[in-house]
């Protein structure tokens, strides 16, 4: 089976957008000469999961974040389409990623949001978080999680701090002792 890695940014209480899904709080972060660690990661993927409202918060970038990459939309509704490698599934994430194993993908890039991360941790299919904390505390907004799953140990492989007070922190699931 591919791997599933989550990897996002959420604010120091585990946001990852305001209420209404917004993301220009990580605003002040960008635009500088740290991509952390972004180009490296986003060419180790093959394939882009999305929600339908992070897929409609990535259409608002102007230019289509994911190029030359396959991205599976989950979302029930028809949604609009700015690229010919996005395909919009209702299919549950065990399915989508059979799907991204016959076509030969090893690395999908679960991007969010927080109740699509949820079914995919639900489902035992995430292999690895890389989740980037961002000094800010939002106070409410979409949860890293949208719904509360079963409880899964992990093990800290990698943690790296930032000069604008991020720190990014990569987990993979613990081996049982």
């Amino acid at each position: 089976m591919p791997e599933v890695i989550y990897y996002v940014a959420a604010s120091v209480d585990g946001y990852i957008a305001t209420m209404d899904g917004g993301i220009e709080w990580l605003a002040p972060f960008e635009g500088t000469d740290e991509d952390y660690g972004y180009a490296q990661f986003y060419d180790s993927v093959e394939a882009v999961l999305l929600g339908r409202r992070t897929y409609e918060t990535s259409l608002a970038f102007g230019e289509w974040p994911y190029p030359g990459k396959p991205c599976w939309v989950f979302s029930h509704g028809n949604i609009r389409s700015l690229s010919t490698d996005v395909i919009r599934t209702a299919q549950s994430p065990a399915k989508v990623m059979l799907e991204i194993e016959t076509r030969g993908l090893q690395r999908a890039w679960l991007v969010g949001g927080g109740a699509l991360a949820a079914s995919f941790r639900s489902a035992g299919l995430v292999t690895e978080y890389i989740i980037t904390i961002v000094p800010v505390v939002l106070g409410a907004g979409v949860p890293l999680f949208g719904d509360p799953g079963p409880p899964e140990r992990l093990q800290l492989l990698d943690a790296k701090s930032y000069p604008k007070g991020l720190m990014q922190l990569r987990y993979v699931q613990a081996e049982d002792d």
